[in-house]
């Protein structure tokens, strides 16, 4: 984004001078997160999880790095390895808990973000493609995840990699070896595992270049706001810093009093207790289930429990566990096409009243019971409220958002963000004279005015 008001980037010594010349990663620096970036200054504290996402990324790589050093990918001292860390690394029990805390933190920052985007519609244009990269991102850290829970060769991670590399094989005809070609073998073994650690290491430098991909495409159009109202004017913006890295230093304080409370007084909290006990491929436990950040589309997964078939024939078109894996993917997948399913000209929440009510009372109460189902057993009331949950959920996306859309009357928008923010826009005084019917005039995103109610 780039406004003539902006704060432009002066060298002030001679070596300053030179490297700006030769190598500008200053300007670059000052342009991305610095006085040079104008951004909209009426952003609440929902518009600090990319900031934290990105510190979260940051303790991932750097405790991970570590644990690799210490860490053997052979499923015959693999669980011993993770001892040998709590035990005899210095510091490696704290290292080891801040990664495995770590993950479950990135997941929640994650979460809280995707639904911020879903709630102020920060997938519309001119923002799709910063939506779709992060789309990709959350999928990165779902495989990265999964490989992840596999290296300390539990009960959990054994079952875990076993049920879900198992789904590939509900793929017809290449279902199989393609499953075996994932795990190197019939069953998750040393092949696996060290298939597994290689790419659970490699991964995090991908989903790292995918997120400068992600501030890259963020810098063109700038940051959405809570309005939802496009930059009109310099009053407007605030420069990134100091306001907003004050802002974003505030919400990480908080975020790491959480996260060191968890790490130091509730480690294993978030842990499954079967994965304290090494892998045994003859014993199967009771209940598998993989991570919470998981159980909402385990939930999902599970939810479909017939199959597909041509009624009083008993000819099956598609099995339920086939139905299930596409449930599963395509209820992630489906977000790529969220920017044409909602045809709204406004963008925020707060300004669509009956877009607020489905999400309030309909999208979060089915993620609630889609968590809450996915992590408990596979019996009965958990599956048919799964399945009412899931239809839902699809219903949500592909039917309700699309109608809404088209049929809601949006309240009037503020004409700019200042005038969101202090009131009365002086601004905005010369277009409103002529407004014939003498009420307020706001505009839509695409900046063109809209009669007040």
């Amino acid at each position: 984004m780039s406004f003539a008001w902006a704060k432009q980037y002066e060298p002030q010594t001679a070596l300053t001078k030179w490297l700006d010349e030769k190598l500008p990663l200053p300007r670059l620096v000052y342009n991305a997160v610095g006085a040079g970036y104008p951004v909209p200054r009426n952003l609440n504290y929902m518009w600090n999880f990319g900031v934290l996402a990105g510190f979260c990324l940051m303790i991932q790589i750097v405790t991970g790095v570590v644990l690799a050093m210490h860490y053997a990918a052979n499923a015959q001292v693999a669980f011993g390895t993770v001892e040998h860390i709590m035990r005899n690394v210095n510091y490696g029990w704290m290292l080891r808990y801040a990664h495995a805390n770590g993950a479950s933190f990135f997941f929640i920052v994650i979460y809280l973000h995707i639904f911020r985007g879903f709630f102020y519609s920060s997938y519309k244009a001119p923002r799709e493609m910063i939506w779709l990269l992060g789309v990709v991102i959350f999928l990165l850290m779902m495989a990265t995840a999964f490989m992840g829970y596999v290296l300390p060769w539990g009960q959990m991670s054994f079952w875990g990699a076993q049920v879900i590399t198992g789904l590939f094989s509900a793929i017809p005809l290449v279902g199989e070896p393609l499953q075996i070609w994932l795990l190197g073998g019939f069953a998750p073994d040393n092949a696996a595992l060290n298939r597994f650690f290689s790419l659970h290491f490699l991964m995090p430098f991908v989903i790292a270049g995918v997120v400068i991909l992600h501030i890259w495409a963020l810098h063109i159009p700038g940051s959405s706001n809570p309005t939802g109202v496009e930059v009109k004017q310099e009053s407007d913006t605030v420069p990134f810093h100091p306001y907003y890295t004050a802002k974003d230093g505030f919400g990480l304080g908080v975020f790491l009093i959480l996260f060191t409370t968890m790490v130091f007084f509730l480690p294993n909290a978030l842990g499954h207790p079967d994965n304290y006990i090494e892998a045994n491929p003859l014993s199967t436990p009771a209940h598998i289930v993989p991570e919470w950040y998981f159980w909402p589309f385990y939930a999902i997964l599970r939810a479909f429990t017939g199959d597909l078939s041509i009624p009083f024939t008993g000819i099956v078109l598609i099995p339920a566990k086939l139905l299930g894996v596409i449930a599963m993917f395509g209820s992630i997948l489906l977000w790529f096409i969220l920017p044409w399913l909602d045809k709204s000209p406004v963008r925020s929440g707060h300004y669509r009243p009956m877009f607020r009510k489905f999400f309030w009372f309909g999208l979060i109460p089915t993620m609630i019971a889609l968590f809450i189902c996915g992590g408990a057993p596979a019996e009965e009331p958990y599956v048919i409220i799964s399945q009412i949950a899931t239809a839902y959920y699809f219903l949500h996306f592909l039917v309700v958002l699309p109608i809404v859309s088209q049929i809601e009357v949006p309240k009037p928008l503020p004409f700019s963000i200042t005038e969101a923010v202090v009131g009365k826009d002086k601004a905005a005084e010369a277009p409103r004279a002529g407004n014939v019917d003498g009420g307020d005039a706001g505009t839509l995103p695409d900046g063109s005015l809209q009669p007040a109610e």
